[in-house]
């Protein structure tokens, strides 16, 4: 097992301080712990808890010493509502950290909890910045960001055009970055957003496949035809739809639990676990079944497979809903 370095760059630290109202910021925060710990120790236990969950005594239990010196990944989220006695609790531990045990601490910010967050600056925690992003320029410099990150180039109109049809929610933004990168060659531009993406962001591929999913056929017929009007990608609405009820699909066969426990057992965010959940009423095992042969038809037909993509979308989009009720 790999040696904790001290760096406060690490994502091994001790500890790590996840500071911010940016869901998508402070999942990658804990990603990235994650993925570290479990790329030094492949049997890493990962413990996701939120605020009420840990009760004074609870976090001693987890980081009481194994006989298998195990690493150990302990996340505490909305740190910033944890009773007194527990914030007693995590402050003493702060000052003597267990090795090869990583602390995430998710904290808002702000007045509320703040000696926590002090405690943990003051004790050295390596810290990341997880802000909501408020204004139009961070966003911009956030799609910029995605981009480079993923190695790839875009031009400032293209970026501005990604923002301007897609709105403020970043995991939409870098969902559609990820689109992007992943079907297009060479630079970016804005005429590739605008064949993507242009048109209003509420009615986008995802808008389409949670009314399908839902079961609510004529709005989301509605919002299929208004983005085919403004130049969203055909394919892009399939992948939509084949993302949304293989989602259903996952969390009907998965073991019930907690969010947190879903969504590392599924690969999804806990923010989704609670929309699928919702979305899921009314779904069967065949239902689901039925649906994705729908959507896999309809990616067929916009792919060149068929005459007309615009009827093989509308005709999956009804299939789904329909599917979407056959338990009701």
């Amino acid at each position: 097992m790999a040696t904790r370095r001290n760096s406060t760059d690490d994502p091994l630290a001790p500890l790590t301080l996840a500071v911010g109202q940016e869901d998508l910021l402070l999942d990658r925060a804990v990603q990235q712990v994650v993925a570290a710990a479990r790329a030094s120790d492949a049997d890493t236990d990962v413990r996701d808890l939120t605020s009420d969950q840990l009760q004074p005594g609870t976090l001693a239990e987890l980081t009481s010493p194994s006989l298998f010196a195990e690493r150990k990944v302990v996340i505490v989220r909305n740190a910033q509502d944890l009773s007194a006695d527990t914030v007693k609790d995590v402050k003493a531990y702060l000052g003597a950290p267990v090795e090869e045990i990583t602390l995430v601490l998710l904290h808002a910010g702000g007045a509320k909890g703040k000696a926590l967050l002090d405690a943990a600056r003051k004790a050295g925690a390596r810290e990341v910045a997880c802000p909501k992003t408020t204004k139009p320029a961070e966003r911009l410099s956030f799609v910029r960001s995605e981009f480079r990150a993923l190695g790839r180039s875009a031009s400032p109109e293209a970026c501005q055009a990604l923002v301007d049809s897609i709105g403020s929610d970043l995991r939409e933004l870098a969902s559609a970055v990820s689109q992007l990168v992943a079907d297009v060659e060479g630079t970016i531009d804005e005429a590739v957003v605008g064949r993507y993406y242009t048109g209003r962001a509420e009615a986008s591929s995802f808008t389409v496949a949670d009314r399908a999913v839902e079961g609510r056929a004529a709005e989301a017929l509605e919002a299929l035809r208004w983005s085919l009007s403004t130049g969203v990608a055909p394919v892009l609405i399939t992948s939509a739809l084949a993302q949304g009820v293989r989602a259903i699909g996952k969390l009907s066969s998965a073991r019930g639990g907690r969010p947190a426990d879903l969504a590392r057992e599924l690969g999804m965010p806990p923010w989704k676990i609670d929309r699928v959940r919702q979305q899921m009423r009314g779904w069967t095992p065949d239902g689901v079944a039925v649906a994705l042969r729908a959507v896999a038809d309809a990616d067929a037909g916009v792919k060149g497979g068929g005459d007309d993509p615009e009827y093989a979308l509308e005709k999956a989009v009804v299939a789904v809903a329909r599917a979407a009720r056959s338990g009701r």
